[in-house]
């Protein structure tokens, strides 16, 4: 498991394939500021408020220069199902094989009702146009989420 980040650092590199088909990779993101999102799955009660909310706040943080993308393990076929069904703006990236959870060390062990398993820790990092980490939030709780983030990126 990659070693935890921590605010103040290089962002990892990075490629995904986002819901539109496009890969990004993180080399192409340098000049602009970034809310990567983590989340454990697409149309999961969670997992929909955090997209609906930063969706309600897309065009304040185009304004403020941010491009946000959330994360999970589903494909981009679900992705595209995802935004359909809720008119989602945010851009959405599919980490099939795992390689950016792993490498923002968002993919942790669990434990619910006593059973264990691995999945996506909830997490948000603010990466400033020179790729580097300028907050993580990490175990997020969705009401309110989106609008701090906002506040972080305006700040910058």
């Amino acid at each position: 498991m990659a070693k935890a980040l921590v605010e103040g650092v290089k962002a990892p590199a990075f490629s995904i394939t986002l819901d539109d088909g496009e890969l990004v990779k993180s080399k192409d993101l340098i000049g602009k500021k970034i809310v990567l999102y983590f989340y454990p799955k697409d149309d999961t009660p969670g997992c929909t408020k955090e997209a609906i909310a930063f969706t309600e706040d897309i065009a304040k943080f185009k304004r403020a220069g941010a491009t946000v993308i959330g994360v999970s393990r589903d494909t981009v076929a679900k992705h595209q199902k995802f935004k359909e069904k809720y008119s989602l703006k945010v851009l959405l990236g599919a980490d099939e094989d795992g390689k950016v959870t792993e490498k923002f060390g968002v993919w942790v062990e669990k434990n619910m009702y006593g059973r264990k398993y691995m999945g996506i820790e909830r997490s948000t990092f603010l990466i400033d146009e020179k790729g580097v980490i300028r907050k993580i939030w990490r175990k997020v709780k969705v009401p309110g989420h989106a609008e701090a983030a906002l506040a972080e990126v305006k700040a910058l």
